[in-house]
């Protein structure tokens, strides 16, 4: 198989488990003489980023919204409401049991821009210490996302009917489970090595190993991230940005000292907890964290 051929392969079995990630759980009839099966869930369900198509080559998962986010209640050096209302009941717990964090069922990804500013000598520390890979090293069960995929694929949800003998589907997830681990490990290897994302919230705030080997959808992994970080998953295209609009470049030439100005997406909520962490350990610097509701 050539080198093109395996990556349209990848990309294929990336979008077939989005989709299959988007699918009401399977709901299996009743024993007889007892309760209902616990109906499975597909892996990060309640995790899902903005609609993807599966007939689009090279789709990411881990892309941004389609569309700009609904404009909500704008305020500054403050968390950030998503544009949707959060559940009524919370989803997740932590492991007391008590304060679960805030995660939609859809993640609504808020676009920011961050001003870093204070004296060269900490800006360039402070830089040094944010550059990172972008991307919490989780542990995945694979095994469980192998089989939670072959249950969706031989009992898909009404009204959708088995199109996969039960061969066929073990053979599907078990590619996908392929797919999923490949790209997994990509990833896993860059953290520790590469610098391409400016502001990893992972190097600044680190996700404990403990909380890292209970993966990513884990009730104490997503309490974990809300009181540490304020957003339950990794920022999203992180971008340095050399240019900005015209209220921006104001502030700069109005700022004593350099700036560093970043962009990027965040699921659900401002990174705010996680910036109150990064501003005691960099008290010479200034951070200025705002909304933007006009971003495509």
């Amino acid at each position: 198989m050539t080198r093109s051929a395996a990556a349209k392969a990848t990309e294929a079995a990336d979008a077939l488990l989005t989709w299959l990630r988007r699918q009401p759980p399977p709901v299996f009839p009743p024993a007889r003489g007892g309760p209902p099966e616990a109906a499975l869930t597909p892996p990060e369900a309640g995790a899902t980023d903005a609609p993807l198509r599966a007939d689009a080559p090279g789709a990411d998962a881990a892309g941004p919204p389609a569309a700009p986010v609904a404009a909500a209640q704008r305020v500054d050096h403050a968390p950030v409401a998503p544009a949707s209302a959060p559940p009524a009941a919370a989803d997740t717990v932590g492991e007391s049991g008590a304060g679960a964090p805030l995660r939609l069922a859809h993640t609504d990804w808020l676009h920011h821009r961050l001003v870093v500013a204070g004296p060269a000598a900490a800006l360039a520390a402070f830089q040094a210490a944010a550059a990172g890979a972008g991307v919490i090293p989780w542990h995945l069960d694979l095994d469980r996302i192998e089989e939670d995929c072959f249950h969706l694929l031989v009992a898909p949800p009404p009204p959708q009917q088995r199109t996969l003998s039960l061969a066929g589907a073990r053979i599907v997830a078990g590619q996908l489970r392929d797919a999923v681990a490949r790209r997994h490990d990509l990833a896993v290897s860059r953290v520790g090595h590469s610098q391409a994302c400016p502001f990893d919230l992972h190097a600044l705030v680190p996700v404990p190993e403990k909380i890292l080997r209970r993966g990513p959808d884990d009730p104490a992994s997503h309490a974990w991230l809300w009181a540490h970080w304020g957003t339950t998953q990794e920022l999203r295209h992180v971008t340095a940005e050399t240019t900005g609009t015209g209220l921006e470049r104001r502030r700069q030439s109005a700022a004593p000292g350099p700036e560093m100005r970043l962009s990027f997406w965040s699921a659900d909520w401002s990174p705010w907890r996680a910036l109150a962490q990064i501003a005691t350990s960099f008290p010479a610097l200034r951070f200025d964290l705002r909304p933007s509701y006009d971003a495509s």
